[in-house]
């Protein structure tokens, strides 16, 4: 498959392209995993080889890209306002009952409070790191974050990342494929440091509870 959008961006027209870089970053962010780097890398290739426009084609991924992340956030984040709504809901049913015994209201509304700012900080790495894009924009919803924030954080990322990945495309040249493997050597270590820095507040905040309870009682 992916030889064949290969094949037709060699010959498609400019706008076709940029609208092909708007709906792969759409998709990559709401329907995961969908393999969208490396025809964009291919993307930065054709900047270097025809007239595409290497300014013009990071706008349409990055706008893509964060229109995608924004759409998860914001049903993520409707849905987690009526989850943990005070009072009734009109939702609250077997779900509800079931989310709220997992995840307890007053754990949660910690945990945001705790998280929030480090929340701000997932989202402005989230492009760069390697298979958890959807599930920050979907975690910073249930956190509640503030929408211009989130808004503004996953624009720089986007804007940097497709920076750097069409420019990768742009200088390797014939040589675009690649790319893989350079994104491979750093994505994947950073993907891993994220999560263990992620478990170890996690743990942290865990056993400083457990401290408070037991001097408390």
């Amino acid at each position: 498959m992916l030889e064949s959008i290969v094949d037709y961006l060699r010959t498609a027209d400019p706008a076709v392209i940029y609208l092909f870089l708007f709906c792969i970053s759409f998709l990559e962010n709401v329907v995961p995993p969908i393999p969208g780097d490396v025809p964009v890398a291919f993307v930065g290739y054709l900047c270097y080889s025809s007239d595409i426009d290497f300014f013009l084609s990071v706008l349409f991924a990055s706008l893509g890209s964060t229109a995608g992340f924004m759409t998860m956030f914001l049903f993520s984040r409707m849905i987690g306002l009526k989850i943990y709504a005070r009072g009734e809901s009109r939702i609250r049913h077997g779900v509800v009952r079931a989310v709220h015994r997992m995840f307890p209201p007053d754990l949660m509304e910690a945990a945001r409070i705790r998280f929030s700012a480090h929340g701000y900080m997932a989202v402005l790495v989230n492009r760069f790191l390697f298979g958890y894009r959807a599930i920050i924009s979907i975690m910073a919803g249930f956190m509640h974050l503030n929408v211009i924030g989130v808004l503004l954080a996953t624009l720089a990322s986007s804007v940097v990342w497709y920076v750097v990945l069409l420019m990768g495309g742009y200088f390797l040249g014939e040589n675009w494929q690649d790319i893989v493997s350079y994104m491979a050597l750093y994505s994947v270590p950073l993907s891993l440091i994220f999560l263990l820095l992620v478990l170890g507040a996690f743990i942290w905040h865990m056993s400083k509870d457990g401290r408070r309870n037991q001097n408390n009682s």
